[in-house]
């Protein structure tokens, strides 16, 4: 195991950017396929393989750049990592960029799925608020101790470890009829 974080930590220090939207992309298909056989009780045979392949997809083309990007940004307009920047960055993020990134993550999934636009905007009205709700029960907390305890090019990996169990709702929230 030591060895793998080595690796990883090595890959990541050469090319940032690639390995921080690999592993959300990554790390958005684990979610799917506990999603489908934790949550859902799927079973091997009822896999959507496909669903788990459009959950990845949304996490390498969205996810990852928009959060990587996001984290990025917001170091340079709050630089710093004391208990107060921290706080700060994380209300910032909470208040300001979830809203936005859960409608945007409900939209693109909506396309991804096969909705069409009457159908995608119904479910994210019906979707959205729940799906808030829960982000505030979960990321306050993680958000704070990553932004006051974590180095930048490691955040998003630690957001992704997080967001498994969330990506698990956000995939249950993204294909639940």
């Amino acid at each position: 195991m030591a060895a793998l974080w080595r690796a990883y930590q090595r890959l990541l220090a050469q090319h940032p950017w690639k390995v921080q939207i690999l592993t959300a992309g990554s790390l958005m298909g684990v979610g799917d396929v506990v999603s489908q056989q934790l949550v859902e009780g799927r079973g091997l045979r009822g896999h959507s393989c496909c669903r788990t392949l459009k959950m990845m997809a949304i996490g390498f083309g969205f996810v990852g750049p928009v959060v990587g990007g996001w984290y990025q940004l917001l170091d340079r307009l709050i630089p710093g990592n004391s208990r107060t920047v921290a706080l700060k960055k994380m209300m910032l993020d909470q208040g300001g960029f979830a809203p936005g990134f859960l409608g945007c993550f409900l939209a693109i999934a909506g396309v991804v799925n096969g909705l069409s636009v009457e159908e995608s905007w119904a479910k994210i009205q019906r979707d959205y608020p729940d799906a808030l709700l829960t982000n505030y029960y979960l990321w306050p907390a993680v958000q704070m101790a990553n932004f006051y305890f974590i180095p930048l090019n490691y955040r998003l990996a630690v957001v992704q470890v997080v967001a498994v169990v969330w990506n698990s709702y956000l995939s249950w929230k993204a294909n639940a009829p």
